[in-house]
Order: structure tokens, then C-alpha cells, then sequence
């Protein structure tokens, strides 16, 4: 056991099990969140002091360009960033529990794809049959099939698994295989047919991006992605239940089907409106809830609130690196989460086999 003094305190930072104390691994992790924060909107093409953002915040600096970037461009940025962090490695987290798989993210049931693919549809298809409701919608078209599309998917997969009143995990998950083979099949026929700045268009939003994060994306988004949030924690106990087995669930008093249909609800809807406004990031929700396993333990009371910090700081944390590694230029979002959660995840993987 390791210990250190705080206040003149001893305070446990890692047991015997060689995890990390749940107390001063929440610090840690807020502290990383505030200051990935920081540095979330200090940096970019115009870059902000620490100063100057307290002089903008306050009314102290009468510079209009330093104050539209602050509050039109940096901060929406920051919290859509951190939100979708948040859902997709709680949904992560949400799944890995339910299927009792290390490996299962939000992409396993479809729901990724499934709005992938009404999102490319809109791009795609947008000057023929579905131009009338482009006219409809105006900007928020591309959002708001994105995210009928992904939770249309998970409803889809869910009907296709519950049979007599019963869900098969096992069904659940052929069926989001085979949902993502047809929407991969259908996004690239819909890539094959489109022009070339369609092409740039759908490439770009594929692989994710904040780029264009606005009050009007946060105020879509957050109520769905709060209410994601907000009800996975009642999910803790049956999901703890859930790694004993399945058998379990029942005999410690837990409703088995409710909890898979709520789990894969939750799940859909986070994810459905992240992948609205910021297009297909990955890792995140394989990664981030792995990672608080190994170092926090494996009860969802800490996992999923953990994951949830975590989660919004590396997006958050992967966005800074974005925007300044090809400065002025900025990568996609996605794919610097690829750079990352790659080899991060390949190297946990080979230090689990190498233990």
C-alpha cells in the first residue's frame, strides 16, 4: 500500500490490490478536467491567455474578437466536447457491464453506423428526394437524421433480439453485426455516388469533428445527452449484478429483461445524439471504461461516473491536441482519438498478457 499526507493526514492512494483509491483517483481526475479545460480554451489559431480569458469573463477587456471567440467559439466547444466525452465512455461502460465483454462499445449494436449512415444520407441525397426536407429542417437536418437514424438502429436491434417477452444478449449482438455490415454497405454505395464536395463533406464528418461545436449543436444535444448521464447510475447495482452472471440478475431481486432494455436504451440515445453533432469518434468508449476498470475496480457505482470524467477529458484533451498539431490547419477529431486510443489500447492489452 502506498500512502501519502494530506493536511496532515495519511491518505491511502493505492490498496493492496494495487488500484488506485477511489478519493484521490476522483481528484486526479477532476484536477486533469480542469486543466485540459484550460487549455481547451486558451488555445487554437487565436490564442487566449489565462489573463485575458479572466479579463474577457469578467468585462475587464473590451476586445470584441477575443470575446466572441471565448463565448461563440472556445466554450460551446468545451462543454459539446466534454458532453459527448462523457456519454460515449459511460455508454462504453454501460455495454461492457451488459454483455460482460472488455471489448463491446457503442459501435457493437449498430448504433454508430446506423446514424452514420442517415447522416451521409442527408449529405448524399440532399439536392433529390430528400430536399424537401432539407427545406424543413434548414441546419439542423444532418443532426437530427443522425440521430433518428441511431436510435432508430438500437430499436431495431433490440426488437430483432426479444423474443416472448424476452431479450437475448447473445441475438442482440448478431443483430448490430449484421445492422453494421447493411449501413457500411449502404454508406458506401451513397460514397460511390457522391461528388467530389460531398465527398470532402461526408469524409470530414465521418471521422468526427467539434470544428463547428455552437450553442444552437449544445442546446440540441445536451437534454439528450444528459438524460443519458443521468439515468445510467440506476443501472449501477443490476449492471454489477450482471457480472456474476445472468442467472443472478433474477435471484437478487432485479428485473433481467427491464435492465437490458433500459441498459440498451440509455446506451442508443447517448450515443444516437452524440454522433448528431459531432460526427463518428471511436476508442472513447472502449478505452476510457476499460482503463477505470483496471485502476478503480469493477463496481459501476465508481465506474460510471469515473468513466464520465474521464471520458470528457480525453475528448476534450484529444480536441487541444487536434488544433494545434497541424496548426493552423485541424485534424478530425477522430482520428486523433484513433492516434490515440490505438496503441494506448494495443499497449494495455500487451501488458494484461505479458502479467
Amino acid at each position: 500500500m502506498y500512502w501519502l499526507k494530506w493536511a496532515g493526514l495519511p491518505v491511502m492512494v493505492i490498496d493492496g490490490a494495487g488500484r488506485l483509491a477511489k478519493g484521490p483517483a476522483l481528484l486526479m481526475i477532476l484536477g486533469a478536467a480542469f486543466a485540459v479545460s484550460v487549455v481547451s480554451v486558451s488555445s487554437g489559431a487565436y490564442p487566449l491567455s489565462t489573463a485575458d480569458i479572466l479579463a474577457v469573463w469578467m468585462g475587464d477587456l473590451d476586445d470584441e474578437v477575443a470575446s466572441m471567440v471565448l463565448f461563440d467559439v472556445r466554450l460551446p466547444r468545451l462543454v459539446l466536447g466534454f458532453l459527448v466525452g462523457a456519454v460515449l465512455a459511460v455508454s462504453g461502460a454501460i455495454l461492457q457491464g451488459l454483455f460482460r465483454n472488455p471489448l463491446a462499445d457503442p459501435g457493437l449494436i449498430g448504433v454508430s453506423a446506423g446514424a452514420s449512415l442517415a447522416a451521409i444520407a442527408v449529405i448524399v441525397l440532399g439536392g433529390t428526394w430528400l430536399g424537401g426536407w432539407l427545406d424543413l429542417a434548414g441546419v439542423w437536418a444532418l443532426p437530427i437524421a443522425a440521430f433518428f437514424g441511431g436510435s432508430g438502429t438500437v430499436l431495431l436491434a433490440w426488437r430483432i433480439a426479444r423474443r416472448a417477452g424476452q431479450t437475448s444478449v447473445a441475438t442482440l449482438l448478431l443483430a448490430g453485426i449484421a445492422i453494421n455490415a447493411i449501413a457500411g454497405a449502404g454508406t458506401g454505395l451513397l460514397t460511390f455516388y457522391s461528388s467530389d464536395e460531398e465527398l470532402r463533406s461526408l469524409t470530414f464528418w465521418t471521422m468526427g469533428s467539434l470544428g463547428h461545436a455552437s450553442w444552437d449543436d449544445v442546446a440540441m444535444a445536451a437534454p439528450w445527452l444528459l438524460l443519458s448521464l443521468c439515468a445510467a447510475p440506476f443501472l449501477a447495482r443490476p449492471l454489477d449484478a450482471f457480472l456474476l452472471g445472468e442467472q443472478v440478475v433474477g435471484h437478487l431481486g432485479y428485473n433481467t429483461d427491464w435492465t437490458k432494455r433500459a441498459a440498451i436504451l440509455i446506451a442508443g440515445l447517448g450515443v444516437g445524439a452524440a454522433v448528431a453533432v459531432s460526427g463518428l469518434i471511436g476508442f472513447v468508449g472502449l478505452v476510457v471504461p476499460h482503463l477505470v476498470r483496471q485502476t478503480l475496480g469493477a463496481g459501476h457505482r465508481i465506474v460510471l461516473p469515473a468513466s464520465a470524467l474521464a471520458g470528457g477529458t480525453l475528448l476534450v484533451g484529444a480536441d487541444c491536441l487536434a488544433r494545434v498539431v497541424v496548426a493552423p490547419a485541424e485534424l478530425p477529431i477522430g482520428l486523433m482519438m484513433a492516434l490515440i486510443g490505438g496503441p494506448f489500447f494495443l499497449l494495455l492489452l500487451l501488458r494484461t498478457r505479458i502479467a
